[in-house]
């Protein structure tokens, strides 16, 4: 019913309907309607869940791309279209605060979409007893939190993320870390006096669970008899924090290592003398390198976060986009018997929105909109969960009386009467100077319809206070979902909600019970545990000798 809305709209577009009268908006709503009467709830096993979060993507900014996307294809663009997981049969509004904030940040939002806990702003994988930078050995082991990948791990599936920031970032390491500081992502940002407290995330990604794997043992011999869980994929920027390169561009704000290890050596290593068939690859060429036939493959792509995409290098040479690098894991992970489960990350959203960079952050959100339809086209919704969400909002907003099909990027009116402004505008930033003409010694704001640079992707959109960073916004963000049980996502809810309904509809972790009794398919065996285990092997191992 959905495609009958979309074909109707666009045959209205094409054969020159010019007036919407009240038949045509009778006829929409009436599709529409039928549509939402004719859904089903499927109630399958999700035995893969596919997360995706558009780093900073509030609904601002998922109108405006939508709208941007439709007229970079000739339409009017407020609504011949839809982003994809617009047409998702389920929707629902998410609270984003923090336990200590009104507005939050990634690392206490990762931390509830992926541990079910909701935490204070900065600090990572561990709950609200922790007060960022605040690090006690003791509370901070007390504190620690699983996430949803650990409890896939349990149950046999595979698991990885996919991101375009540093695999040490916030959102990234919320699936694996434990820290009171998102910063501390390498040795080298951990303060002297919390250094026996925590390791940085980047060890705790290549030495610690999920990141790294559980051990199975033969007890009599002491040696390792098979790596059983471990994240299959790892993609993404961060080369200094994980200690590949010694950075020497200009000075940005990334951790370089000052303790010589090499931790994505270590990770290859470790994987080989396990048996494993592991790869390391830092670009195109030797991504497109990678076969179903490899175990484990960590990607690093950048010093620092990867590159928007549209001003990435595109040759073998040069960094995958984000939806290469995804659907390269898919190929990984669905050899899995049991299913997966795989995180990937828009982030480079959020970086355009943090510098007022309003036409990156769209394209940055219709990229991550290409790799959904392609995750799509590679997977089914009998048995595959896919859930489209964001952190967190930004200060973008839509505002004025912009004519309908106006440029989404361009000025809100055309009245020479009127102080012009942009549509797009945000509360603070760094483009508070761009728009101040402070060379004529007075306070007057530039005309930004007359900037030369307006069609830049690096133009910074309107904003009236100046912060280095444009921060973030406090509403509520939407989640879209589809496959099974993507009916548990309608409604409005708090953010840790989602890990508990990922662990229900794939029937692993704590609330794995609660949607067995209704599944109508088969569920996935969980792993023996480890200590059953290595006795059996030891009693085979004892027995043939």
């Amino acid at each position: 019913m959905q495609s009958l809305l979309l074909l109707l709209l666009l045959l209205l577009a094409f054969t020159g309907a010019a007036l919407e009268d009240r038949e045509h908006w009778m006829n929409v709503g009436r599709v529409h309607l039928k549509n939402i009467l004719s859904k089903q709830q499927n109630k399958n096993l999700a035995k893969n869940i596919i997360i995706f979060v558009g780093d900073g993507m509030g609904v601002a900014t998922v109108t405006a791309a939508r709208i941007f996307k439709g007229q970079q294809q000739g339409m009017v663009g407020a609504e011949k279209g839809s982003l994809v997981w617009e047409t998702f049969p389920d929707v629902g509004l998410v609270k984003t605060y923090n336990v200590d904030k009104q507005v939050p940040d990634s690392a206490g939002t990762g931390t509830a979409i992926f541990t079910g806990v909701k935490t204070n702003l900065g600090v990572v994988g561990v709950d609200a007893r922790v007060a960022k930078g605040k690090c006690d050995a003791t509370q901070v082991r007390k504190a620690e939190l699983e996430s949803i990948f650990k409890w896939a791990q349990a149950s046999g599936r595979l698991t990885g993320f996919v991101t375009t920031t540093r695999v040490t970032h916030a959102t990234p390491s919320s699936t694996y870390g434990h820290t009171p500081h998102r910063e501390w992502e390498c040795n080298a940002k951990v303060p002297p006096e919390a250094a026996d407290c925590v390791k940085d995330l980047a060890r705790q990604l290549v030495e610690d669970e999920p990141g790294r794997n559980l051990r199975v043992y033969n007890m009599l011999e002491q040696n390792v008899l098979k790596f059983l869980n471990y994240f299959q994929v790892i993609f993404g920027g961060g080369l200094s924090p994980m200690g590949v390169v010694n950075y020497t561009g200009p000075d940005e704000e990334v951790c370089k290592r000052t303790d010589g290890r090499n931790l994505a050596q270590e990770w290859l290593l470790n994987k080989e003398r396990a048996g494993l068939r592991a790869k390391f690859v830092q670009n195109s060429g030797e991504l497109a390198s990678v076969t179903s036939e490899n175990d484990a493959v960590m990607g690093l792509f950048a010093t620092n976060h990867m590159d928007y995409d549209a001003e990435r290098e595109k040759g073998s040479e040069g960094s995958p986009s984000l939806l290469n690098m995804t659907v390269t894991a898919l190929r990984l992970l669905k050899k899995g018997p049991n299913g997966f489960v795989l995180m990937v990350e828009g982030g480079l959203i959020d970086q355009a929105h943090h510098l007022n960079y309003a036409r990156l952050a769209l394209m940055e959100t219709v990229g991550m909109e290409a790799t959904v339809e392609a995750v799509l086209a590679m997977t089914s919704r009998k048995d595959t969960l896919v859930i489209v969400t964001a952190d967190h909002s930004h200060t973008m907003t839509i505002n004025g009386y912009p004519a309908r099909g106006n440029d989404i990027l361009g000025m809100a009116h055309n009245n020479p009467k009127r102080q012009p402004f942009e549509t797009l505008t945000y509360a603070n930033g760094p483009a508070y100077h761009q728009h101040l003409n402070n060379g004529t010694g007075e306070n007057l704001w530039l005309d930004a319809g007359q900037m030369s640079n307006r069609g830049d992707p690096r133009y910074m959109h309107f904003a009236p206070i100046w912060i280095k960073s444009e921060t973030h916004g406090g509403e509520d963000i939407a989640v879209y979902a589809t496959g099974p049980f993507s009916h548990l996502f309608n409604g409005v809810h708090e953010q840790n909600y989602i890990a508990h309904a990922a662990s229900c509809a794939g029937h692993f972790g704590p609330n794995a019970h609660l949607c067995k009794s209704s599944s109508s398919s088969h569920q996935v065996k969980p792993l023996i545990g480890l200590v059953t285990l290595s006795f059996m092997i030891n009693a085979f191992l004892v027995k043939f000798r």
